[in-house]
């Protein structure tokens, strides 16, 4: 197959590779596997290099969906916070009358002054028409008055258990924070028709694959059609067979659900059961949502944001959290606990210290982000059996802001921990969490090595970068392993013949040119999945 590059450290490279019921068979030079030939046997000589599919541990597929065609206002679209209000009214101008106005990816803390959308604002833009911005973290959401109105939310609305209705002197300001909220705002928009869904998540999935991806996991499934998204995407894989694996982690809060336990029933009685599936779609995890954003300052930190008085909060009391917690082990699922502030983490790792040592069984159970960290957190987290997945593009696009103007930089430095987590013992991933950054990942990888900010090409935390070998293994052996797929992220005899043709070979190449190594193609069990 010409040049291999297999990410095993023992074997690193190959000329040739067979491959037999999906799996592969034989690794080494053309001479040493031509025994394994015959007269049906299809050849390939891709024009590349040959690499192990890559792995995305933790992105969203379903919320991304739901907001593929809506206006792009992120920081790189609309630099300035006026260019923000422009793109805004130009799409208001485009819509119809009394349809919604949407738009995604804003990101006040990239702008100076942090400035939100409120009501007021958003009221000038368009006065006539609902009117939607989603935060591009996607804990917060800024609405018009005629959008409050169409969920049916009004100053007297109560807060919803573990969201926010932000109110000023009783009158609410139009942003609202964390899933409960965003979905209550979000309830009258018409839901995508199933030609629509099946169109967005091809459009999603082949954009992972066109990075190189063969497997990821859905970060939250059900937050859009409730238990019946993993029926969905088997009834897809059964029609056309999908372009990457997808294991799915099921949300622990759903609309209509009063307690963990009735999530949890709702979703066993739907059939989604640990590790439930196939080879293609498979239900493997519980999520869980501590805090929020450490850029929204909603994420819980053990002292306060810069210029504030408070630190966040956590989504969950210490009893609820147990509660959610026991909810997805009584069941079997690997926990997967999202934490972003040093404080979730330390919410969440007392919890795991009290509630793991009962269970049995290797669940590889994982805190998501696991944003900022300390020493003895990341000690813990490796005794108690959690390990951490790192958002790492947090450096590159924030690290600027959570060292000037959120966190401080001392703070900052403790951001995306990646080297101290290898020191620790843990077995770390790295992930886009898209679309709240993009699935490419191997400029991830790079942000790992190099740790340079993207405002200002300075070095956040040196002593926290990785080497290339480490990196590459965070979105290939090791994320493998977390999705508990240990027979993926690497090319050696008797694993799944998953892989992808680049543009040129990572472990040899220099790491600063990591973004610009193009994928051609992915196989997914040696058949062709993606052709670029």
């Amino acid at each position: 197959m010409g040049r291999i590059a297999t990410g095993d450290p023992h074997s690193p490279v190959a000329e040739a590779m067979a491959v037999s019921g999906g799996r592969i068979v034989g690794l080494g030079s053309v001479d040493e596997l031509d025994g394994l030939t015959g007269p049906s046997t299809t050849r390939l000589a891709p024009d590349g290099v040959v690499i192990p599919g890559l792995i995305e541990p933790h992105a969203h597929v379903w919320v991304s969906l739901l907001t593929l065609d809506w206006t792009d206002v992120s920081h790189a679209a609309c630099p300035r916070i006026d260019d923000v209000v422009a793109a805004l009214r130009a799409a208001a101008a485009a819509t119809a009358p009394g349809q919604y106005v949407l738009a995604k990816l804003f990101d006040p803390s990239l702008y100076p002054g942090e400035p939100a959308l409120t009501r007021d604002i958003l009221d000038r833009v368009a006065s006539d028409r609902p009117l939607v911005v989603l935060n591009a973290s996607m804990h917060f959401a800024y609405a018009n008055s005629a959008a409050l109105a169409a969920a049916g939310i009004t100053d007297a609305s109560p807060q919803p258990a573990g969201g926010t209705l932000e109110k000023v002197d009783g009158r609410l300001t139009g942003i609202v924070g964390e899933s409960p909220a965003v979905m209550m705002l979000l309830a009258p928009l018409p839901h995508p028709s199933a030609d629509d869904i099946a169109r967005g998540i091809r459009q999603v999935l082949t954009e992972f694959a066109g990075r190189g991806v063969t497997s990821m996991r859905e970060a939250m499934s059900g937050t859009l059609a409730g238990v019946s998204e993993v029926a969905m995407l088997h009834r897809l894989n059964g029609a056309a067979r999908l372009p990457v694996r997808v294991s799915t982690a099921q949300f622990s809060a759903l609309p209509g659900c009063a307690t963990p336990a009735e999530v949890a029933a709702m979703w066993k009685a739907a059939g989604v059961t640990p590790f439930s599936g196939d080879e293609m779609v498979r239900a493997d995890a519980w999520k869980i949502v501590a805090d929020g954003s450490n850029q929204g300052r909603s994420g819980y930190f053990l002292q306060p944001y810069l210029g504030e008085t408070s630190g966040g909060h956590a989504n969950w009391t210490p009893e609820g959290l147990r509660e959610v917690m026991r909810a997805g082990l009584d069941d079997g699922w690997q926990l997967m606990v999202h934490t972003n502030g040093d404080a979730a983490v330390e919410f969440a790792l007392e919890a795991a210290e009290e509630l793991l040592p009962a269970r049995d069984g290797d669940l590889r159970h994982r805190f998501e982000h696991a944003s900022v960290t300390t020493d003895d957190q990341l000690t813990r987290m490796a005794a108690a059996g959690v390990s951490p997945s790192f958002l790492m593009d947090h450096v590159y696009y924030w690290g600027a802001a959570f060292r000037d103007t959120i966190l401080g930089e001392a703070r900052a430095a403790r951001l995306d921990r990646l080297a101290s987590a290898y020191r620790a013992g843990l077995r770390p991933s790295i992930h886009s969490d898209y679309n709240v950054t993009i699935v490419h990942p191997l400029r991830s990888a790079r942000t790992a090595v190099l740790r340079r900010l993207d405002a200002d090409g300075s070095v956040l935390a040196p002593d926290e970068r990785v080497s290339p070998a480490e990196a590459l293994a965070a979105i290939t052996t090791h994320a493998a392993w977390q999705i508990h797929a240990d027979d993926r992220g690497m090319l050696r005899p008797g694993m799944r013949a998953d892989f992808a043709v680049v543009d040129a070979d990572p472990w040899t190449a220099d790491p600063e040119g990591w973004a610009e190594i193009g994928a051609q193609e992915t196989y997914i069990d040696g058949v062709a999945a993606f052709s670029g």
